[in-house]
């Protein structure tokens, strides 16, 4: 143990009244899914787009699904959010008075890509309207975009306030904002703090591993999509959906993910760990099970995992999956006989 005054200047708390965070070093977070939730549904429905044909408007939130956090470490902020949003338009042509209505689809707005990067479908129910469609398509996307944009400005602004403390040295940037913030204007409620300041990219690694195992490529690889042979060689309740796009959820929900590719010798899948702090984003995986004979070789490849999860990732493949579907292949091998 260091002596008095000789420890680290990070875990000094006697310099803060409330002897908490020191400088910010710690790890803190804070959950932004309800938030989000309802700063989505105010940015994007009552959206109104027209032209000579007609008018069409976002009327309806029908499915917001996903997370969303800000995170603090070393007096920088981190953002983790994932949605998958559905809204419903209606719309009027202007000569007729004819209505129709469809759906705006964002599958996956999330910190891996940049908005404009974003994938955005426009769908109408059966009927003409197709000029309405075009409408939605180009100046409804657009504005859809756009307030997209100012989810995440309020985001990385309004909501982080309180997350970076005041240190010794520094007041903290919202101490020097005096103005109140407005519930209901956007604009007034952004603080004009440069987003690039407020992020930081956490590095990653690929991890490699190869194993061999007693049994034939088919009898292996149905552990991987099996549900009940899932459930046995985690020792855990599992949600298994072995279909491309189907859910995958491990060890009673600290692991989920999603399958990406099912074939004869080869399985993807995205996951994240919701127990280790830094990993809050999905790496990839990929299994290829090359046949050896009488026995499979395993090749595994991670991608996307924080490099300070990168012990405790291999020790997870290794021990909690590896070495227990061994096991299971055993006990499926003597109950046989």
């Amino acid at each position: 143990m260091a002596k008095w005054g000789q420890g680290d200047p990070r875990w000094i708390v006697e310099e803060r009244a409330d002897a908490t965070n020191v400088n910010n070093w710690h790890w803190t977070e804070r959950d932004a899914t309800s938030w989000s939730k309802s700063k989505l549904e105010q940015l994007l429905v009552g959206i109104v787009v027209g032209n000579e044909a007609g008018s069409c408007e976002i009327s309806d939130l029908k499915q917001l699904e996903g997370e969303a956090s800000c995170n603090s470490r070393k007096g920088k902020l981190i953002f983790f959010y994932e949605w998958n949003i559905k809204l419903s338009w209606k719309g009027t042509m202007k000569e007729s008075g004819e209505k129709h209505e469809g759906s705006v689809e964002i599958p996956n707005l999330s910190e891996e890509n940049e908005v404009d990067d974003t994938e955005i479908s426009v769908s109408k129910k059966k009927g003409d309207g197709d000029v309405l469609k075009d409408l939605m398509r180009t100046e409804g996307t657009s504005k859809v975009r756009e307030a997209l944009r100012d989810y995440l400005k309020v985001l990385k602004t309004e909501f982080t306030l309180g997350m970076i403390l005041p240190t010794k040295t520094s007041a903290g940037p919202e101490l020097a904002v005096k103005k109140k913030l407005s519930e209901n204007n956007v604009q007034d409620s952004v603080i004009p703090i440069s987003l690039d300041t407020v992020g930081v990219k956490i590095p990653t690694v690929k991890i490699l591993l190869k194993e061999m195992f007693d049994s034939p490529v088919e009898e292996l690889y149905s552990i991987f999509i099996t549900k009940e042979l899932v459930q046995k060689f985690s020792k855990s309740r599992a949600v298994i959906e072995a279909k491309r796009g189907g859910k995958l959820q491990m060890f009673d929900g600290c692991i989920t993910g999603e399958y990406i590719e099912l074939v004869s010798e080869t399985l993807q899948f995205k996951i994240r760990c919701h127990v280790l702090p830094f990993w809050k984003y999905y790496a990839t995986v990929a299994l290829n099970f090359k046949d050896q004979a009488t026995q499979t070789e395993l090749q595994l490849e991670c991608k996307g995992v924080p490099v300070c999860n990168e012990d405790s990732t291999r020790q997870c493949w290794q021990k909690q999956h590896f070495e227990e579907i061994r096991v299971l292949l055993q006990q499926t091998k003597v109950n046989a006989e």
